[in-house]
C-alpha cells in the first residue's frame, strides 16, 4: 500500500512538471494583452507651436525739419531825394575879396534814412522853376567825397562861394531871386530864396560849390 501511495506522487509530480514545461514553451502574449500604453507623438500640434503672428513694425514718414523763421534782411539805403529834403543856406561864414562864403544844408525831412554823396548841381535863378542864369556852380575838389548816411532830422552841408558879380566888368548883370539846387544824383530840384546879381553872360563863374559834409 505504501508502495501504490510513491507510484501516484510521482504520477502527480511527472504530471505537473509537464504543465510547467508547456507553459513556458506556449507562445508570448500577444501586443493586445499588454497594459502599456501605445506611445505619445513627438509631432507638436500646430495649436501648441504656432505664435500669434507679431503685428509688423509701422514705418512713420520722417517729417520735414522745422525751421525757424528769420526777420527779413534790411531794406539798403537809397539816395537822398529832392522830396525828402530840405535846402537852407547859412551866410554867416563871412567873405573875402569880394567872395561870400556859406553853407548849403540839406536836411532828411522824410521818415527813412538815406545817403548823400559828391556835389550838388547849384544855379542862380530868377525864381523856383527858372532856368539857370549864366553859369552853374564850379565843382570846388579841395573837399573830399564821402558817403554820409542821413538818419531822419539829420543834415549835411557844402560850401558855396559866390563872387560879387561887379567883380567882372563884362558882367551883364541879371536879378536873381535865389538858388536851385539839384542834390547829389537827382533831377528834381530845391529853392533857396536868396537874391544875388547874376551874369547872364556865359563864361563868368560866380559860383563855386563843395562836396557835402556831414554836419
Amino acid at each position: 500500500m505504501w508502495t501504490q501511495r510513491i507510484k501516484t506522487g510521482l504520477v502527480t509530480t511527472t504530471a505537473a512538471a509537464s504543465l510547467l514545461l508547456l507553459a513556458a514553451c506556449g507562445p508570448s502574449p500577444s501586443p493586445a494583452d499588454s497594459s502599456s500604453a501605445p506611445p505619445t507623438s513627438s509631432t507638436p500640434s500646430p495649436s501648441s507651436t504656432s505664435a500669434s503672428p507679431t503685428p509688423s513694425a509701422t514705418t512713420t514718414p520722417s517729417q520735414p525739419p522745422t525751421t525757424t523763421p528769420t526777420s527779413a534782411p534790411p531794406a539798403a539805403v537809397g539816395q537822398c531825394k529832392a522830396d525828402s529834403l530840405t535846402a537852407t543856406t547859412d551866410s554867416t561864414g563871412g567873405g573875402a575879396a569880394g567872395s561870400v562864403y556859406e553853407k548849403l544844408i540839406l536836411k532828411n525831412s522824410g521818415t527813412a534814412p538815406c545817403i548823400i554823396e559828391g556835389f550838388a548841381g547849384v544855379s542862380l535863378t530868377a525864381d523856383a522853376n527858372g532856368d539857370p542864369i549864366g553859369e552853374p556852380a564850379a565843382r570846388e575838389s579841395t573837399t573830399p567825397v564821402t558817403k554820409i548816411e542821413l538818419a531822419p532830422g539829420k543834415a549835411a552841408w557844402a560850401e558855396i562861394r559866390y563872387t560879387q558879380a561887379g567883380n567882372y566888368g563884362d558882367c551883364t548883370k541879371v536879378s536873381a531871386a535865389g538858388f536851385r539846387i539839384y542834390p547829389p544824383n537827382d533831377t528834381a530840384s530845391l529853392f533857396v530864396a536868396e537874391p544875388h546879381d547874376a551874369c547872364s553872360n556865359a563864361g563868368i563863374k560866380l559860383l563855386t560849390v563843395t562836396a557835402f559834409q556831414a554836419v
